[in-house]
């Protein structure tokens, strides 16, 4: 029998980047928030000297623990899922901070194109481009309305970029808070060798701070020192934007928000079409406690947010065979495969040096920057160098026709250990009617609850934009002049390994229409409105790039719609 606690009037449940900012911007205007965080508290002291590339990159140090709650993941209907036993396609952080602290920091603005995907792609090309079965549709708001979120989440966060306007990608109301990153030897190759080839490279936007920085709460902060320890690691000298070193300290300082670790919610309460609490497990102790609240935010991670929806009944769950309802619609990953890579004989590098977002990149086939009439996909992806630090454990770069073991496996890998580098691609991944998330009908975790299902597989849009794409990045690389290249020019079926991308997305999608999105532009549900919704489940799709700035511009705007709620009880328009 759960333990019935007082009535408190806003609750969070996860505190990481979407539930800190929420927890900000509400106690900062007074509110008492609590947040609940299944993991355990966290602050920059755990990382001092963590430079433990065996515990944290192997041992996942900050991830979920699969052995009491993962996913199951089928290629089709036509297989059996299965659980997904230890990590490989994508990491689940854990924790006070959640997945913001392990990210690298490469902080992007979705495209206009993206947020009017079906409308701009109808207009250019006409219905016909748009496959069957591809359930493309706009988000419901604007790059142009979204952007004064863009720019309040930037300056938040400290994010380097350089000052001028790059012409591929949204207009800016202002600079970059902070300067771009120094600018390597690598990254000097990569952006002369894409203006020879008519491109427009910029420096990655990065959360990792090129400067000393004071945001406008008053957090200072450090700047990056290049360590490499980024993804996979917290900082250790709070250089790296996370929600830890930002906007939850900003709350606590109000005194208006209570944190609950190892608290985690099995189910959301709710009578007469509004939600009234939650219930939530002390996972060190397995006491069972009842919250009632006025107000519900789920900020939890992609998988998590629509889980708890339907294992408490909330929403319509999708239909994949009719294409109707919502909750587990449209889920997204991101297309990884393609890409060249140079092996120097004659030219040495330090990429043992880096830090998650030192790079450079350009943007000229990436949304609907470049003409699709003529090919089989939509959409395109960022093509980009990094330098994020390659750590021995598992850094053994071999030309093709290597042994993969003995002498000349070793002499090999020591000699292109710092005379390798790599051109890849980010891709955006469309949604199909046939992708989607649900309860899994046999496997639990350990408190008895269903699984979250995954029914995903790379379809032909996939294959043939990796292949265009690999050609782009080749044609780059040669123009780098390294003595041997190599491409990556196929993809063939999805697996849950290898380690592809952290970056989920969809399941709780936001729009205009409440018979095709679950959350409306503020993240509020559609038939509940005591009920938010924030982070990347809101995706319709997946852009051409990392999703962490625009969750970070979604989640100021849903902060501004519960504001205006608390003031107005009523949907928002």
């Amino acid at each position: 029998m759960a333990t019935k606690l007082p009535k408190v009037p806003i609750l969070i449940v996860g505190m990481g980047w979407s539930g800190g900012i929420l927890a900000a911007e509400l106690t900062k205007a007074g509110h008492k928030v609590v947040g609940l965080e299944r993991g355990k508290s966290r602050k920059t002291e755990d990382y001092y000297m963590a430079h433990d590339e065996l515990r944290y990159s192997q041992r996942y140090e900050l991830m979920q623990d699969l052995s009491k709650e993962t996913v199951t993941y089928r290629s089709s209907e036509k297989v059996r899922a299965l659980p997904m036993r230890s990590y490989g396609s994508f990491l689940m952080g854990d924790g006070v901070g959640g997945a913001g602290v392990h990210w690298n920091g490469q902080n992007y603005r979705f495209l206009p194109y993206d947020f009017e995907i079906r409308t701009k792609t109808i207009e250019r090309y006409g219905k016909n481009k748009i496959p069957q079965g591809m359930t493309l549709q706009d988000w419901g708001i604007t790059y142009d309305q979204l952007e004064p979120y863009f720019d309040k989440y930037e300056k938040m966060a400290g994010i380097s970029g350089e000052k001028e306007q790059n012409e591929m990608v949204g207009k800016r109301s202002a600079a970059f808070p902070t300067g771009p990153m120094k600018k390597t030897p690598g990254m000097v190759l990569f952006e002369d060798a894409a203006k020879k080839l008519g491109y427009h490279p910029y420096a990655i936007p990065s959360a990792n701070l090129s400067e000393n920085y004071t945001n406008p709460d008053g957090i200072a902060r450090a700047a990056c020192q290049y360590c490499a320890f980024c993804e996979r690691y917290g900082c250790e000298y709070g250089a790296k934007a996370d929600p830890v070193v930002t906007v939850i300290p900003v709350a606590e300082k109000t005194g208006n928000l209570e944190i609950r670790t190892n608290s985690n919610v099995t189910k959301i309460l709710h009578t007469g079409g509004k939600v009234t609490g939650v219930v939530y497990v002390n996972t060190p102790t397995g006491e069972e406690f009842e919250q009632p609240a006025d107000l519900v935010i789920l900020a939890s991670y992609v998988f998590n947010n629509v889980r708890l929806l339907l294992t408490s009944n909330l929403g319509k769950p999708y239909d994949p065979k009719s294409g109707t309802g919502v909750i587990g619609k449209n889920y997204a990953y991101q297309i990884t495969g393609g890409g060249a890579a140079g092996f120097y004989d004659d030219q040495e590098f330090s990429i043992f040096a880096g830090a998650g977002a030192l790079g450079s990149c350009f943007d000229d086939f990436n949304g609907d920057n470049f003409d699709h009439g003529s090919l089989n996909f939509l959409h395109g992806a960022n093509i980009r160098f990094t330098q994020a630090g390659l750590r021995p454990i598992a850094h053994n770069p071999a030309p093709q026709g290597t042994p993969r073991w003995g002498k000349d496996f070793k002499q090999t890998t020591i000699k292109y250990a710092n005379r390798f580098l790599n051109v890849s691609t980010q891709g955006a991944n469309m949604p199909w009617q046939h992708h989607y998330l649900d309860l899994d009908p046999t496997y639990k975790d350990i408190y008895g609850l269903p699984l979250i299902r995954l029914t995903y597989d790379f379809e032909d849009q996939d294959k043939e934009m990796v292949k265009y794409l690999s050609e782009k990045t080749t044609a780059v690389m040669k123009e780098m002049k390294p003595t041997k290249v190599e491409t990556s020019n196929t993809i063939s079926t999805y697996n849950i390994v290898p380690y592809q991308s952290t970056h989920n997305t969809g399941g709780v999608i936001m729009g205009a229409d409440p018979s095709t999105s679950a959350v409306n532009s503020y993240m509020q549900m559609w038939d509940v409105e005591n009920l938010f919704v924030v982070g990347a489940s809101a995706f319709p799709h997946n852009s051409g790039y990392n999703p962490t700035g625009t969750l970070g511009a979604l989640a100021y705007r849903a902060a501004e719609g519960i504001l205006t709620y608390l003031k107005k009880s009523g949907p928002l328009v």
